[in-house]
Order: C-alpha cells, then sequence, then structure tokens
C-alpha cells in the first residue's frame, strides 16, 4: 500500500514514518507534504493508494478542503484525516468531504495500519474511541435536539456566532456580546465560511436564511 502523509508539523511527519516504517511488507511512504497545495502536487505525482492527512494544516486550506479537492478531481481517491480531536462535528465535517476515514493521532502503529488498510479496501473508517458518541450523536442530530447549524457541521459558538451575524452585528459587536478576543471570531467567521462553503458575510447570512438554520 502507497501512501502520501500530509503535516504541518515536521515532527509528526516524521514519527508518522517511524510508525509506518515498522510494516514495510503492508505499506510505503511514496511522499509528504506540509500543506494542501503542496499535497495536491505530491498527490497528483505519485498517485498513492491513501493519503493520510491532518484535519488541520497551515494556509488557505484545511485537511477537509484538501480532501474534498482531491476526491472532487478523482472519486476513488481514498483519503483518511488524522486529528487530534474527538470531536463528532469534526468527523461528520470529514465525512461530507468524501473522507475514507477520520483517525485520532494517539493510536498505535498496527491499529493505525489496520485502519488503513480497511480504508483502502474500500470500507469507511472511524475511530473506535469515537463510533459509539458518533453513532448516538447521529441519532440525536436526525431528532434534532442539537442546536441551531449542527446539522450544517457548525460548533455551538459558531452557530452563536452566525446568529449574531444574522442580526447585522460586525465583529466587534459580536466579540463583545459574547466575550471573546477579536481575532477568536475572526477565526471563527473564517470556519463558517468554509463549512458553509461561501466566501463572504453574505453568504453565509444567505445560507443561514435559506436553511431556516434559526426560527
Amino acid at each position: 500500500m502507497r501512501v502520501v502523509l500530509v503535516d504541518d508539523h515536521e515532527m509528526v511527519l516524521e514519527g508518522l514514518k517511524a510508525l509506518l516504517a515498522r510494516f514495510t511488507r503492508r505499506v510505503r511512504v511514496v511522499g509528504q507534504a506540509a500543506d494542501a497545495e503542496e499535497a495536491e502536487r505530491v498527490v497528483a505525482a505519485f498517485d498513492p493508494d491513501i493519503v493520510l492527512s491532518d484535519v488541520r494544516l497551515r494556509g488557505p486550506y484545511s485537511g477537509l478542503d484538501l480532501c474534498r479537492r482531491l476526491v472532487e478531481a478523482a472519486p476513488e481517491r481514498k483519503v483518511v484525516l488524522l486529528s487530534a480531536y474527538d470531536d463528532e462535528q469534526y468527523l461528520y465535517q470529514a465525512l461530507r468531504a468524501g473522507a475514507a476515514g477520520y483517525l485520532l493521532k494517539w493510536m498505535g502503529g498496527e491499529e493505525l495500519l489496520r485502519h488503513v488498510e480497511r480504508a483502502a479496501a474500500g470500507e469507511t473508517v472511524v475511530d473506535p474511541t469515537m463510533a459509539g458518541r458518533a453513532a448516538a450523536s447521529a441519532a440525536r442530530l436526525q431528532a434534532g435536539e442539537f442546536w441551531p447549524g449542527a446539522a450544517l457541521g457548525l460548533t455551538q459558538r459558531e452557530s452563536e456566532v452566525l446568529a449574531l451575524m444574522v442580526t447585522g452585528l460586525s465583529n466587534r459587536g459580536i466579540a463583545n456580546k459574547l466575550v471573546l478576543g477579536g481575532e477568536t471570531v475572526k477565526s471563527h467567521v473564517r470556519s463558517i465560511y468554509r463549512k458553509l462553503e461561501v466566501s463572504d458575510r453574505a453568504g453565509a447570512v444567505a445560507v443561514a436564511l435559506r436553511e431556516g438554520i434559526f426560527r
């Protein structure tokens, strides 16, 4: 199995390579990248069986964006996302982006490889520590028991920020209302744009109103 690794921390890349190097008969790392744009070039050059990418990457594109772009370009492409966050919303976003799996970074080499092999064979793999909670959350989500915006992958705080955007508050106004720092609000707004697949405030508000997020 030929793998490309994507992470913006060299220590993580080297750690993953060291883990997988113990299983040379089953896996070979053929390339690596530190950001999404470099990853697209590496994947195009090496055509791996699996792309193993961090969810959060520095630069304009996240691991979720990378996954979406790779799968749109080649629907058969298998992308497994790695994360330090055992948050069901990240899992749902990964699956919406077309990921073949969502795994947590602290699993051991043998377990990681087993899951990646299953993903390469066509299964959708979810970290075992999250599977039960994710199923329960999905049932609650279907029943409408979560906060507004959860069905679109928004966290509770992002939903609060979007609700205030709909009322016309500026970032500074939102920061004051929620007692948050300005940069924190900007980060939430960028995340909202990415998840709703819009490029500006008007687009986000339009989606919120069209989808009836806030009633």
